[in-house]
């Protein structure tokens, strides 16, 4: 059998480095490459393996678990996927009712932590209405109006309406202000 005089760039499926190929089935660039792929597939199936493994066997505890009014914090744990940590604080500060049985040997009821992971429904916020501000010529102030109405210093006034977000007009030198709004503010409202 002769020797082939083909050079396909390719790239190895291992280190991902180019390197020529000789057959178009040539995957690896190495025998190195070709083994490390070998060895790193066998670990896959097995890690896959060892996953399933592990499900099964957890299907049948929770459906175990599932039955039982009281569980030790590991189950608990493993059941609602908190830390054990996070139990135990829940313990010390009364938020859980635990019993201790011994060392190792705290059980919770598992009916007290479903109660604290139950939806909360949240009120429904109300529509905020918003007012158009009127400016009319008699339902405004101006900036000086308001500074001597009230007893404030104008840069006060201006800083109160950019706080509170108040509309204002500028018409010429004058800064018109809805009545109502600043009415609200000074009243405390």
């Amino acid at each position: 059998m002769g020797f082939s005089n083909l050079k396909i760039p390719k790239l190895c499926e291992f280190c991902q480095k180019p390197f020529e190929a000789k057959t178009v089935t040539t995957r690896f660039c190495s025998k190195y490459c070709s083994e490390k792929m070998g060895k790193r597939q066998k670990q896959l199936a097995k890690e896959i393996e060892a996953k399933k493994n592990l499900l099964e066997n957890s299907v049948s505890k929770i459906a175990e678990l599932q039955a039982r009014p009281y569980i030790s914090v590991s189950e608990a744990q493993m059941l609602f996927g908190i830390s054990k940590n996070t139990i135990h604080r829940l313990i010390k500060s009364k938020k859980i009712p635990a019993i201790n049985l011994g060392e190792r040997l705290t059980r919770v009821s598992k009916i007290d932590i479903e109660q604290m992971f139950t939806a909360v429904e949240m009120p429904e916020e109300k529509e905020i209405i918003i007012e158009k501000p009127n400016f009319e010529v008699g339902n405004c102030y101006t900036i000086s109006e308001i500074s001597s109405k009230f007893y404030a210093d104008p840069g006060t006034v201006t800083n109160l309406i950019k706080r509170n977000k108040i509309p204002t007009k500028k018409v010429g030198s004058f800064v018109y202000v809805p009545k109502n709004l600043i009415d609200k503010i000074f009243d405390g409202k």
